[in-house]
Order: structure tokens, then sequence, then C-alpha cells
């Protein structure tokens, strides 16, 4: 039967190597300088987080995330990336409630004030990941330097390599740049064969995912115990992990236009986003530092000990983890929404086995990672990816595929947690 169904399809015509020998290089040269930019980021970030969460309350006595330190900080964090979005030429880009991965074109002096909101977020707290922006600035530099150095080549071409070597040095594998790519190119009318189209956008991932490796050994394995062989029993698990996740996520997407709108009415940086830091200031102190900052490093600390908190313990983090992501991502935050929803995912898989022992750790987290990305991103083969490798083994995958189907008509439709200009959710 699938002879007779791939003789029925129509072939497509190859592409001659002579034609994509030339991309390598750009591709190359693209994704070694977007992990660049992404890694320099991330450690400039780290430098001045250890100097406001760590260096700065042990001068002046104050405990490192007590109650007090938090407000002062988030709120702080506000007011300064107010100030760029007010005073820095080309406000920090557009509203982020508007962005996603698929990050639109920015001018070039755009792009500095971009990355020092980025920069300032990442330290100071706020629950969102670097990937939008970042992705955005890559795509701005790689449009403008590509236009002038090949002008004969279309500006779509360096923007596929710039967002595909960013998604590469991000997860530290090109894999999860060409399950996006593949996925964006459904219902576009595209020339040649799948790998032909994505031959230039994986080479740069791969060279993006090599540079992070080699510099800043990005991992998502979290070393939870072993899943071993699956039982019955872990099926039924699967499906309600994954979809009480799925319907948790889609609370928050349906809240999202209503929570931007609120800070919108405030009509300028220098009171939605303070405002919005008092907010996060107040969650956190209400959920503790793990619930702060974009969420990997705490998700590590949550799996090192899955047996260490209550089952209302995770599930206080998963609330208030999901509400930070809510307000960051309406207030003006720069920043994307992946790492914190990993985060959630996985603070409510451990809550399931708190409440259900026998719901194995890596299958709750996987499964509530799952369902949470899939309302979140709506990107199916991302949620599927990253839920995949924090479990780390391939008896899982199975599982997650039946999960993911009942999780996905749950969500597939709906309003999505981006808006459009007029600040209406995309659907």
């Amino acid at each position: 039967m699938a002879q007779d169904i791939a003789r029925q399809a129509p072939t497509a015509p190859a592409t001659p190597a002579r034609t994509l020998l030339p991309l390598i290089l750009p591709a190359l040269a693209v994704g070694v300088a977007a992990s660049l930019i992404l890694v320099g980021v991330s450690a400039g970030a780290e430098e001045l987080q250890d100097v406001l969460w760590e260096d700065l309350p042990d001068a002046l006595g104050v405990g490192r995330y007590s109650v007090l330190w938090m407000l002062v900080v988030l709120t702080s964090t506000g007011v300064l990336v107010g100030l760029v979005v007010w005073k820095v030429p080309g406000h920090a880009g557009p509203d982020p409630a508007t962005t996603g991965l698929n990050a639109p074109v920015l001018p070039p002096a755009v792009l500095p004030g971009l990355l020092l909101a980025t920069a300032l977020m990442l330290a100071g707290g706020p629950s969102l990941g670097p990937e939008n922006p970042v992705i955005a600035v890559n795509v701005g530099l790689a449009f403008w330097a590509g236009r002038r150095l090949v002008p004969r080549a279309p500006g779509e071409l360096w923007v596929a390599l710039a967002e595909a070597a960013t998604i590469g040095a991000l997860f530290g594998t090109p894999v999860a740049a060409a399950l996006v790519i593949s996925e964006a190119l459904v219902g576009r009318p595209v020339r040649g064969a799948l790998w032909d189209n994505v031959f230039a956008p994986l080479t740069a991932a791969a060279a993006g995912a090599l540079t992070a490796d080699l510099l800043a050994h990005p991992s998502f394995d979290l070393h939870l115990p072993a899943f071993g062989r699956p039982g019955w029993s872990d099926l039924p698990a699967a499906l309600v992990v994954a979809c009480v996740a799925a319907l948790l996520a889609m609370g928050a997407v349906r809240a999202f236009p209503y929570v931007h709108g609120a800070f919108a009415r405030l009509r300028h940086p220098m009171l939605a986003l303070p405002a919005g830091g008092l907010v996060l200031g107040l969650l956190g102190a209400l959920g503790g530092h793990l619930t702060l900052f974009k969420g990997l490093d705490e998700v590590a600390e949550l799996a090192r000990d899955p047996e260490g908190w209550s089952a209302g313990q995770f599930a206080t983090m998963t609330v208030v983890k999901l509400a930070a992501l809510l307000v960051a991502a309406s207030c003006g935050f720069r920043g994307g929404r992946i790492f914190p929803s990993v985060f959630v995912g996985t603070a409510l898989g451990l809550c399931a086995h708190a409440l259900v022992p026998a719901v194995q750790p890596a299958l709750g987290v996987a499964c509530g990672v799952l369902g949470v990305l899939l309302a979140i991103t709506r990107q199916g083969w991302v949620s599927l990816f990253t839920a995949a490798v924090l479990a780390d083994t391939p008896a899982i995958v199975a599982l997650l595929c039946i999960a993911s189907l009942p999780a996905w008509l749950l969500v597939t439709g709906r309003p999505q947690m981006q808006l459009r200009d007029d600040g209406t959710p995309v659907t």
C-alpha cells in the first residue's frame, strides 16, 4: 500500500547540487554568528544576575531571595527595561505580545535596544526566555549583512538561516530547528524536495548548535529516574497529565488578551513595566525563588529531587510560574515563552507524581511539558521533541505521541498566546 501511495504522489523536481553548494558557506557563517550572539547575551545576563541576586544583597546584608529583595529587583528591572523601551532608538522592537518564533525583520537601529532589554530581563528575574528577541536580533543582522554582501540572494534566505541557527543553538541540536522548519513549510508553495528546502537552514542550525555546544554546553537532560519499560497503567497517566497540562495552559492563553489589555491601559512603558515587575515580585514571594527567571536552571533543581516537595508545593509553583509567564509576556518585557513553559510542565508533572506515586517522574514531567507547550506555542514537533529530550529515554516517545493527540484536540483552532497589532488573539 505504501508503494502505491508513493507511486501516486507527485515527485518534486530535484535541486542540483551546484545550486545547494554555494549556500553552505553563508549558512555556516550565519550559524556561528547567531550562536555567538545568543551565548554572549546569555553569559552577560548571567554575570549581571550574579551581581543583582548574590553580590548586592550580600553587600547590603539583605537575604538574597527575601520578599523585600525580590520586590526591589523585579520592580527595578521593570523601571530599567521601561527606560530602554521609552528612550532607546527603536523602542526595543514591537510589542512582544504580537511576536513569536517567526520574527519580523527589524531595522539595525532597533537591535541594540532589544538586546539590552533582553539582557536586563534575563538578569532581573521575569519569567521569560531569550528565544524570541534573540531570534529577532539575529534575523535583523543576518538580513542586513546578507543583503549587502550577497545582494542577489533572496531576503527570505537570511531570515530562514538566522531562525534555524538560533533555534539550533538554543536547544544544542539542529534537530529542533529541522522540526520547526518542516512544520513552517506545511501549506507553503515550495519548489523541490523537502530536504532541498531545509538543506541550508539545517546547515546553519548545525553550525549554531555545535558552536553553542563547544562554548556553553546546553543540556535539557534532567537526569530523572529511569522510566523503564512502559506498562498499561502508564497510558492513562500520560493521557490525563498531558490533557490537564494543556487545559491549564489554555486558561492562561484565554486570559492573555485581558491581562495585556490591562497593562496597555497604563499607556506608557514607564508605568506598565514597573507595574509588571512589582506583580512579578509579589508572585515570586508567593512561589519562591525557583519561580523566577527563564526557568531552565530551576527545572534542573526540581528534577534533582522529585520527592523534595509536596504535591501542594509543586501545585503552587505550577500556578505561580504560569501566572508569572502571563504577566511578563503581557506587560512588555522582551522574551520568549518556551523555557518558562517547560518549568510549568515540569512542576505539574512532579505534582502528578506526588499525588499518585504510580505516575513515574519522567512520564509526568514529559507529558506535563508536552501539554503546556502545545497550548502555549502550537508547535507540535517542538513540543514533542522538548518533552522527549527532558526524559531522555526512547521508551517514552510512543506514549508522548499518543498523549499529544487528545491534548492537540483541546488546543487546536483556539486562540494562541500571541496577539495581533489590534490586540485581538491569533487563532
